[in-house]
């Protein structure tokens, strides 16, 4: 399965990335969350997730609340990425 960020624009900016990423168990899974959680803790950073048994739902908005999705914001999502 291809794990990609799907923008969420608004008419003239992006608001947000989303992901959804599936996972073959829960230990795939509640692994990577625990990764996730070290990740966000060491950078300050709390994106807005939900999950299931198999499943993680991520959604990151701009580090500066309301303004587009930047540089930094795709660097923090490319980070994501390599931690599966």
């Amino acid at each position: 399965m291809e794990h990609q960020w799907n923008p969420r624009p608004k008419p003239d900016r992006i608001e947000w990335l989303e992901r959804r990423i599936e996972f073959d168990d829960y230990a795939s899974n509640r692994a990577f969350l625990d990764r996730l959680n070290d990740f966000c803790e060491q950078q300050g950073r709390y994106p807005d997730i939900s999950f299931g048994r198999t499943y993680v739902n991520i959604t990151l908005r701009a580090e500066g609340g309301e303004t587009p999705i930047g540089e930094a914001d795709h660097a923090f999502a490319s980070a994501i990425d390599d931690l599966l």
